[in-house]
């Protein structure tokens, strides 16, 4: 009885797996435009320059025209990324920050081993930590969001954080 299920269930799956292979999805369409957000997409680029001029990055900038100015999704608005519009504007950061964020925990464990030189586990915390650092190196130095001379050293690490 339920292997008979089993097998029943089975050919439903196959005949789903078919059915979507044949029918593939369409493409999702564009996000209809907020009605109700009254900026305009250029007063919205210009406020995103100015922000990133006040030092804020492309996540926090993202955070701040969402809850001071109503503005839900500045790619439904401008059809460009935040980061693409820093990009035109010459705003680009120099080091992506996903790696950045990574680079400033690997100097916060460094300086914890040098006071702490027998906390193996935190050793092993930081040798994880740059061992991100080179693969996400490699894969931005790969896709030319960084140079290509670029190189991880922990001298270098510590002068980046400062």
């Amino acid at each position: 009885m339920k292997r008979a299920k089993a097998d029943k269930e089975n050919k439903e799956n196959k005949e789903k797996v078919k059915e979507i292979k044949e029918n593939p999805k369409e493409q999702k369409e564009e996000k209809e435009e907020c009605y109700w957000v009254r900026m305009k997409p250029k007063e919205i680029e210009e406020l995103i320059v100015k922000l990133a001029n006040a030092g804020h990055t492309a996540s926090e900038i993202g955070i701040i025209l969402r809850d001071q100015y109503s503005v839900p999704s500045t790619k439904a608005l401008t059809k460009k990324r935040i980061t693409k519009v820093l990009e035109e504007y010459g705003l680009k950061e120099e080091v992506p920050r996903d790696l950045l964020n990574l680079i400033k925990l690997s100097v916060k464990q460094l300086n914890h081993l040098e006071k702490n030189k027998k906390d193996y586990s935190a050793k092993r915390g930081y040798q994880i930590a740059v061992s991100k650092i080179r693969k996400l190196a490699k894969y931005y130095i790969r896709e030319k969001r960084l140079p290509s001379e670029w190189r991880y050293t922990p001298e270098k690490a510590a002068l980046m954080v400062k």
